[in-house]
């Protein structure tokens, strides 16, 4: 555990707005858990990770929910980033073109169909998009979250320190985290009582 906290990153968020199947849901937070992203915001509607997708990553997380894309988007300015929606753009961006060094950055993606809101466009401070050069011109949400957040979080993690959760912040999520594994601890010998009844 202290492994994986000493290479959170801080510096790169991702925002998960309207996505309403569940599995797309709980695989870009497997995914955000596993490229090492801390937070993770998800905007509108009821989100319940499907726990085989997922396989209880968002209990590491810090995850920040959000009923619009409004309240979203003002979290996210007060925690100093600059927002970059998956969307189709003439001045879009590539993955590896979103700047890092400038502060922290969001990637925020959109619902399955219908894409980014309105809101999220508007406050946006550029497009991010995946180059594709195949018949597909589209990507399922949690497979293009993935492919946005890889590169980006790799050159977030050349950055040194900077780009990691800072020791205050380290200090609580490691709090966090001890209670949320004394809880699974309890749960699993409770769970191991009643087979041996």
């Amino acid at each position: 555990m202290r492994s994986v906290l000493s290479r959170r990153l801080g510096r790169v968020r991702c925002a998960i707005e309207a996505v309403y199947h569940r599995h797309n849901v709980s695989a870009i937070l497997r995914t955000c858990d596993s490229l090492g992203l801390h937070h993770v915001h998800l905007v509108e509607g009821h989100f319940k990770p499907a726990h085989g997708a997922s396989r209880g990553a968002e209990r590491w997380l810090d995850l920040h929910r959000h009923a619009s894309a409004e309240h979203a988007i003002a979290t996210l300015r007060a925690a100093g980033c600059r927002i970059y929606v998956a969307d189709l753009s003439d001045d879009a961006v590539p993955p590896e073109g979103v700047p890092l060094d400038e502060g922290p950055v969001c990637i925020w993606m959109g619902a399955e169909l219908a894409g980014v809101s309105e809101a999220a466009r508007a406050a946006a401070d550029g497009v991010i998009t995946i180059p594709m050069h195949g018949f597909a011109q589209s990507l399922n949400v949690s497979v293009a979250a993935a492919l946005a957040l890889r590169p980006v979080a790799e050159r977030a993690r050349q950055l040194g320190e900077v780009a990691l959760l800072d020791g205050p912040e380290k200090q609580r999520t490691w709090s966090r985290w001890m209670e949320r594994a004394e809880n699974i601890d309890l749960n699993a010998r409770a769970v191991a009582a009643l087979r041996q009844d």
